[in-house]
């Protein structure tokens, strides 16, 4: 089973991760910038993220044979905050970076004026730079988060096959099927959906345009739960080609449209990264 997991924050998880991630057949993976859980009280903070999601993630990745891309933006959770406004100048020259495959995560937290702004200036980013884009739904208010979030993309220049609009639910998926969107569903225990919940809505909703992805995180997360909505698939008789369009396929084809994607980019190029290695105590 190879699996590329669309939607993770490696930044919160540990080596041992990746090496448990590679054993269940995790190969790629994409990681959006997010809120790292405490405001941030300088612009300069989300630039050394950035570099670090296009220079050590990457490097610590490629340690354990996978390939690491990331999405660039100014979440949503920070869109309000003006101390943190500043990031929107500098994203051009974070977007034109090979190792970005979306503007991500956009889209709503609390839904107030400054989010809509900051959404659709991304969302023209998007545009500029040949990127799609990868939509955050809110936790609270889901779906009027969706109703608002596909009137935003529909009044932007974006085509809607090129959003994907993430932690879908029961509540949401058919409003997202029938926009045309890409959809995705974070299988995230206790806050979001499980695999066989995800199984339930697969089956009435069919796999085409679907990517689950863990959002795995410093919360209580687990980055193998996309292989085990690969073995819910196969118990509930989906077939071994269902599980490789839903774990492998759509995500590399979504991405794809970033002209990006480079899936033999996890050899190391060398041993280290700035003088660094995930080494301690060695040579």
């Amino acid at each position: 089973m190879r699996i590329f997991d669309p939607h993770i924050h490696m930044t919160s998880r540990t080596t041992d991760d990746y090496r448990a991630m590679y054993d269940a057949g995790v190969r790629a993976v994409v990681e959006p910038s997010f809120w790292l859980g405490q405001p941030r009280t300088h612009p300069a903070s989300f630039y050394d993220y950035f570099d670090a999601l296009l220079g050590w993630e990457p490097f610590r990745a490629a340690q354990y044979g996978i390939a690491h891309h990331c999405t660039i933006a100014l979440n949503p959770k920070e869109a309000g905050d003006p101390r943190c406004l500043p990031v929107l100048e500098e994203l051009p020259r974070y977007l034109a970076k090979d190792g970005v495959v979306a503007v991500g995560e956009i889209g709503y937290d609390s839904m107030t004026p400054a989010e809509d702004r900051a959404l659709a200036a991304q969302l023209q980013m998007a545009v500029d730079h040949e990127l799609p884009a990868m939509v955050h739904t809110p936790h609270r208010d889901k779906a009027a988060g969706l109703t608002r979030t596909l009137d935003v993309v529909r009044e932007s220049d974006l085509p809607i096959e090129h959003v994907l609009i993430d932690h879908l639910n029961e509540t949401t998926v058919a409003a997202a099927t029938d926009s045309g969107c890409w959809r995705g569903f974070s299988i995230y225990p206790d806050t979001k959906m499980d695999p066989d919940r995800m199984v339930a809505l697969l089956r009435s909703h069919g796999t085409e345009c679907v990517l689950v992805n863990s959002a795995a995180d410093w919360g209580n997360s687990d980055p193998l739960t996309p292989r085990r909505v690969g073995e819910a698939m196969l118990a509930a008789g989906f077939t071994e080609d269902d599980v490789d369009l839903v774990l492998w396929r759509n995500p590399v084809e979504f991405y794809g449209l970033s002209g990006r994607l480079d899936l033999d980019a996890a050899e190391p190029a060398s041993p280290t990264h700035e003088g660094n290695s995930v080494l301690r105590g060695g040579e």
